[in-house]
């Protein structure tokens, strides 16, 4: 599915998403990711039943102010010990499925907001 054709100069948005894949900036990505306004990288969480809290602690270098994680085709919510490392950070925390996931990371990134998506394909 194709979102919009809203551009953000210089800044990391979903363009589409699918089964086993999401875009950025119309680049396609079939491995789970961590993606800012500014930067995009491989995350090293190899599945939603293999995250620790080291997967979440990872995410604080990038300063955000809320993390959004994309869980996969439906929603499934961490253990919250998991995600203690945000928490204790101060750091917001929402999960949702990957396709909500992706939108709701767009309508921040348009806010100026610090978000950070950690996306599961």
């Amino acid at each position: 599915m194709k979102l919009h054709l809203t551009r953000s100069a210089g800044r990391n948005l979903f363009t589409g998403y699918g089964d086993g894949y999401v875009a950025i900036n119309d680049n396609r990505f079939d491995a789970n990711l961590v993606v800012t306004p500014t930067q995009t990288a491989t995350w090293s969480a190899a599945s939603f039943e293999a995250l620790t809290p080291a997967h979440f602690a990872a995410l604080l270098e990038f300063k955000p102010e809320i993390v959004i994680l994309g869980t996969g085709e439906r929603l499934r919510f961490p253990r919250p010990e998991l995600t203690r490392p945000l928490a204790d950070a101060a750091v917001g925390f929402e999960a949702m499925d990957t396709k909500a996931a992706c939108r709701t990371y767009n309508i921040l990134v348009g806010e100026g907001r610090q978000v950070v998506a950690a996306i599961l394909v």
